[in-house]
């Protein structure tokens, strides 16, 4: 009964991480940003198909994303350190505000899929991030706390975008701009956080 267990230090780690890295609020000004010319209802339906695409991408990632690495005979140290200096990567532009944001479109349905749903929210880095949880996966309880730290994202995402509109004007720039900065340092970390753990399994298996 232990092995069902569901671990909740986990699903913290795993909700902060994908939360730090999809950066609900970041994507508000965005959001907007793309879906500016469309009604409020081809907004919502944005929203929901963005998440969705999304979600499914993370996903598919999750379930095959071990015989993806088995093919390529690539380890899970390697793809923890190949995995932190991305993330260093986005965690410098998040922190200097070096972020693109993509061009608006009147397209709701394209903007959703692309560049939306992927690869702005469903990018490389949560896609590493989302692998490198499941490759520590050997129990049902900790299989159960990665689903739903992933479905928790997600559906925080959603309601980022659903209430884009009331959030942008709660945070104002000055606020969205200070949560981009504070992911950007905890994301840092966590980006260093994996680097050290490769680094540490590299010299165990040496």
């Amino acid at each position: 009964m232990s092995d069902f267990a569901l671990d909740w230090q986990l699903l913290a780690e795993v909700f902060v991480t994908l939360f730090v890295i999809m950066d609900p609020p970041g994507t508000v000004p965005i959001f907007l940003a793309l879906t500016g010319s469309l009604q409020d209802r081809q907004r919502r339906r944005a929203a929901r198909q963005a998440v969705a695409v999304a979600f499914g991408v993370i996903v598919s990632f999750a379930l095959f994303g071990q015989q993806l690495l088995a093919y390529m005979n690539v380890s899970l140290p390697a793809l923890q350190a190949s995995g932190g200096l991305l993330l260093l990567l986005v965690a410098m532009e998040l922190l200097t505000g070096r972020t693109e944001e993509p061009k608006p479109s009147a397209t709701g349905a394209n903007v959703a899929m692309v560049p939306l749903g992927t690869p702005l929210l469903a990018g490389p880095g949560a896609i590493v991030a989302t692998m490198v949880f499941t490759q520590r996966a050997d129990e049902p309880g900790q299989w159960i706390a990665i689903a739903l730290g992933i479905i928790g994202v997600h559906v925080c995402l959603w309601l980022a975008m659903r209430f884009a509109g009331a959030v942008h004007r709660v945070l104002k720039d000055t606020g969205t701009t200070l949560v981009t900065r504070i992911s950007g340092l905890l994301l840092a970390a966590i980006a260093v956080q994996l680097i050290a753990d490769a680094i540490r399994a590299f010299i165990v298996e040496g």
